[in-house]
């Protein structure tokens, strides 16, 4: 069973490898290009597995205009995961969870266009409820009329969709927590990833990514 937070289970192969840094694509809705994990602060590297995984936030407007709805206005966190396998055989993310863990300790995971698509519900309609629920506790899904074709085409362009990072490659797509509710939701924050799982099905080590690393840069980078 496919265990990526709350990817959509009918995911089954490989796509579009998504991409990176901003700036020459705000705005025109492309996923931006593809680099190695080892490439961005917040990264955490496993060299005896042959794995780096890097995380990155999409906190500002200007890093969030590459999509066609504003997420950040209605409390969401557009995450950017990035997986670089630098070995000779396959990773499998099948099974994996990948939970934003709160400063809190709360684990929450990653959205599905409807969970979006119910904060735009009048509160006490159905679905107008806009706290996360905790992982791993399941989201209930109930029927609403609050469609909006530009989060579903969010979602399909730029949503995490690799199952396998084949050997020497990286792998990269956005998933979105629903973070309502929470100020300054990164500080004290990581990325929690575990069940992944090597060629002969067993399990990697869990990646702990902390979001200090990509602020700690963010700050350097003003100063």
């Amino acid at each position: 069973m496919i265990q990526l937070g709350a990817m959509r289970t009918w995911l089954s192969v490989p796509l579009v490898m998504l991409g990176l840094a901003i700036p020459a694509f705000a705005g025109d809705h492309t996923p931006p290009p593809v680099e190695a994990a080892t490439s961005f602060p917040a990264v955490e590297v496993h060299p005896q597995e042959h794995v780096a995984i890097a995380v990155e936030p999409y906190d500002t407007k200007e890093k969030e205009s590459i999509f066609h709805f504003d997420y950040l206005k209605h409390g969401v966190m557009p995450v950017r995961l990035i997986i670089t396998n630098m070995g000779d055989r396959p990773i499998s993310l099948r099974d994996a969870r990948i939970l934003f863990e709160t400063a809190s300790g709360q684990r929450i995971q990653a959205a599905e266009p409807e969970d979006v698509e119910r904060l735009l519900a009048p509160a006490g309609e159905p679905g107008g409820d806009k706290l996360p629920l905790p992982s791993p506790i399941p989201g209930v899904h109930l029927k609403h009329k609050n469609r909006n074709k530009d989060i579903e085409a969010d979602f399909d362009t730029f949503e995490y969709q690799a199952l396998v990072v084949e050997p020497h490659t990286t792998r990269a797509g956005f998933l979105f927590y629903v973070l309502t509710g929470l100020n300054n939701p990164l500080h004290g924050a990581d990325m929690y990833l575990h069940e992944l799982r090597n060629a002969d099905g067993q399990q990697l080590f869990p990646f702990q990514i902390p979001f200090s690393k990509y602020l700690q840069s963010k700050s350097s980078q003003t100063n």
